[in-house]
């Protein structure tokens, strides 16, 4: 792992356990506040706020896990595990903080009598919104700086960054304040109006920014966990890094696929020059593996075999796995 890799993931080390501290602090002073009140959004934000705090955890030990070196048991290392309790985090806010938030919320609007006690919920709800808003901003920075690293936009980054916990953390911290404004809203209209259906209104969309959140982050990572390939800018790249060594003819298939948030697998059929001898062969499939792991350090694995030239070969490679998209252009080159 190079410095910059090593460095990415001592930040966002610190970014979980930022949002983690934050989120267990902040979910005490609400379940507090929410037992005082009554109020449903406060309870349905304090199972928000205990969602958000094991999901840090989880995210945390996908980070220790997911960063273990290659062994003879798992020659490739261990970064799909990174994947596999990250999918458990977004579970987890999906089972237990968005069931709680739309059970709850609909149980309000049927039964609930609210204590009438409001003004612990607006304090709570006050120092949560800055607390979070740190936690947000600290994710956000790390972010900003790994989108410049791959010269792309923050919003690109997040779409196609196979560092799960990043992304976990900013959509939560994102979703942290959008929830609060939700209960303070619910909040404040039960207080103005005596009606506690805003309340329970409150706690049910709640929940479902829970499920929008929980939905997105488990489809991303059951997508690296059954194996994605890189970003199609850089799957060209590869490719044309390939195809400009001196002994290579063209590529029929080159395959790649993201075995850790900073682990890369490369593999290609390679149709080597007639004349090329076996040992130019060697020495161009060593003079490859510098060139990519060099020009892009998350490649830990390149694998090429040699292949018979086909009828009407032009040069560049005839399969790949790489899938058409209109946006491509845009895309980073290394997330």
């Amino acid at each position: 792992m190079s410095q910059a890799d090593d460095k990415t993931e001592s930040e966002s080390v610190g970014t979980v356990v930022v949002a983690g501290a934050a989120n267990l602090a902040i979910a005490v002073a609400k379940l507090v506040a929410g037992v005082i009140s009554g109020s449903a959004a406060m309870l349905s934000e304090a199972a928000h706020s205990v969602a958000d705090t094991t999901t840090e955890a989880l995210l945390y030990q996908a980070l220790r896990r997911g960063a273990r070196p290659a062994d003879q048991r798992r020659p490739f290392g261990y970064g799909k595990e990174s994947y596999v309790w990250a999918f458990f985090a977004a579970m987890f806010t999906f089972v237990a903080g968005a069931g709680f938030a739309v059970t709850h919320g609909i149980t309000t609007i049927l039964v609930h009598k609210h204590s009438g006690d409001f003004l612990i919920s607006y304090i709570v709800l006050g120092v949560s919104f800055v607390i979070e808003s740190i936690s947000l901003a600290r994710a956000v920075r790390q972010v900003r700086n790994e989108s410049r690293r791959w010269k792309t936009t923050p919003r690109r980054f997040l779409r196609l960054t196979a560092d799960t916990t990043v992304k976990a953390v900013f959509l939560e911290d994102s979703a942290a304040l959008i929830g609060l404004l939700l209960a303070g809203a619910g909040v404040g209209l039960s207080h103005a109006t005596g009606d506690e259906v805003w309340d329970g209104l409150a706690s049910i969309l709640i929940g479902f920014l829970l499920l929008t959140v929980a939905g997105i982050l488990a489809s991303n990572n059951l997508s690296l966990l059954v194996g994605r390939a890189v970003p199609k800018r850089l799957h060209h790249e590869i490719e044309q890094e390939l195809t400009g060594l001196p002994e290579v003819k063209r590529i029929d298939t080159l395959m790649t696929m993201q075995l850790g948030p900073d682990d890369i697998l490369v593999a290609a059929k390679v149709d080597f020059h007639d004349e090329a001898t076996g040992a130019a062969i060697e020495a161009t499939a060593d003079d490859a593996e510098r060139r990519l792991t060099g020009r892009y350090p998350e490649i830990s694995y390149v694998f090429l075999d040699p292949t018979r030239s086909l009828p009407g070969a032009t040069g560049r490679a005839r399969h790949t796995q790489a899938e058409p998209d209109p946006g491509a252009g845009d895309e980073p080159d290394r997330p």
